[in-house]
């Protein structure tokens, strides 16, 4: 017992605890926040880190719902949808029914999602054992392809904001020969630029210097009126929350398909099928239920090409798939075969984060109201500091806090001209990645 609970209970508490808190903030967000704790999980059990990075990706999911029902100010990109409907049946006095409808649409989605992980994730690493150092290159390779289609922007910036991640991903010692590569004569490169202050600059500081420059005057609080909704309100939300979990766990393991995608697909269908309802423009409960149960669904799933490829398909599987290597865990069939017990510890731990999620959203959410009245000038400070700290602290290196300055600049200015992010990030995973690979297979020939 004492084992379940420090290192299966505590975990997803902590990490749900402080993904709610995330979601609900517009500013740092769940990548930047999983990056800053990465270096502080080496010193856990794996399976105990896991489920703190995972529950806090999937809290920031929940947390955003709150903000974006009541305040109109969405935490996290992909609640921007929630807030449409959402926001609207606030202003209509249910705005405790709409929290409590996108909670438990969530928790069904979650629940679901962790059942399709534990049944698709093996069959898919025992499937990449036939895949040979060419296969994986050409996986890779779509995987760019499906990025720069998939991501909103454009092909032609996404494109280009790709190559600049992979000309990120490629700066230090060449893999074959160990000879420097773009490293401009600075030693500290050699050893390559860490996807800590990369991420961290581009989402959090980045992130948090674009909020401030944006944000004009303080959004009105939202009356919450009733929190139990009625028995037609939960028979409207049921089949639009199946059909937005469906449609979020397809969109996730696509590479590139961001929570905000799932939604927004959700949105469309729930749109189109409800068309003809006089409810849409007041709010209808559709509009919350289908696109917060995609944007959980789609979070969960990205750790079926994570575990079972080894590709990550978002920033923040990114950092997970850092997790692991961290602890010697390779993802694949590898991990199945060396560390079983892992991969079921961390599916009961996804179950026990989305149960702990729907009680820290709806029950204490007087208390997240508190919190949203903390004054933003108050709270972007805060962020950048600990942001400050938490990338000196990772290897004590007062470059990383120069990169981490300058990645800020760089994803400030990006925000500022409309292009996404997420390829940066995606280019320098992925880059060094199908380096690799088609490096062994030439050799191989």
């Amino acid at each position: 017992m004492t084992d379940i609970l420090f290192s299966l209970l505590l975990p997803a508490a902590f990490g749900a605890t402080l993904g709610t808190l995330i979601g609900l903030l517009p500013g740092i967000g769940p990548a930047a926040t999983m990056a800053l704790l990465l270096p502080i999980t080496f010193t856990w059990p794996p399976e105990s880190a896991l489920i703190v990075l995972c529950a806090i990706y999937f809290g920031a999911q929940y947390g955003s719902s709150t903000s974006a029902i009541l305040l109109n100010l969405p935490g996290e990109c992909s609640s921007v949808v929630t807030a449409e409907q959402g926001h609207r049946m606030a202003l209509s006095g249910r705005g405790g029914v709409a929290l409590v409808i996108a909670a438990a649409a969530s928790l069904l989605a979650g629940l679901a999602t962790a059942l399709l992980i534990a049944w698709l994730t093996p069959s898919l690493a025992k499937a990449s054992l036939v895949l040979g150092p060419l296969h994986i290159s050409l996986l890779i390779a779509l995987a760019a392809l499906a990025v720069v289609g998939i991501t909103p922007g454009g092909p032609l910036r996404n494109a280009s904001m790709l190559m600049l991640g992979a000309l990120i991903g490629l700066v230090g010692a060449d893999f074959g020969g160990g000879m420097p590569r773009m490293t401009l004569g600075i030693p500290e490169l050699r050893e390559g630029i860490g996807m800590v202050p990369l991420i961290v600059g581009l989402y959090g500081l980045g992130e948090v210097l674009a909020n401030w420059s944006q944000r004009q005057g303080n959004s009105t609080l939202a009356p919450m009126g009733r929190f139990r909704p009625h028995l037609g309100e939960w028979q409207q939300s049921a089949a639009p929350a199946a059909r937005g979990a469906a449609t979020g766990a397809v969109v996730g393991m696509l590479p590139g398909g961001t929570t905000l995608l799932a939604a927004m697909g959700s949105q469309a269908i729930e749109r189109r099928l409800n068309r003809q309802c006089d409810d849409w423009n007041q709010g209808h409960v559709a509009g919350v239920a289908g696109p917060e149960a995609a944007n959980n669904a789609s979070a969960q799933t990205g750790l079926i090409p994570l575990i079972g490829l080894g590709i990550p398909p978002n920033p923040a599987m990114a950092i997970l798939l850092g997790a692991l290597l961290l602890h010697g865990i390779p993802p694949g069939m590898a991990l199945f075969e060396r560390h079983a017990d892992l991969f079921m510890h961390l599916i009961w731990g996804i179950v026990s984060a989305n149960l702990m999620l729907f009680v820290l959203n709806v029950p204490l959410v007087g208390l997240w109201l508190r919190i949203l009245k903390i004054p933003m000038q108050v709270l972007m400070p805060l962020i950048v500091m600990i942001s400050l700290i938490g990338v000196y602290a990772h290897q004590r290196s007062l470059f990383d806090v120069w990169l981490l300055i300058g990645f800020g600049a760089l994803g400030l200015m990006l925000k500022k001209g409309g292009f996404s992010l997420a390829p940066v990030v995606f280019g320098a995973v992925l880059a060094p990645l199908f380096e690799d690979h088609f490096r062994r297979f030439l050799m191989l020939m």
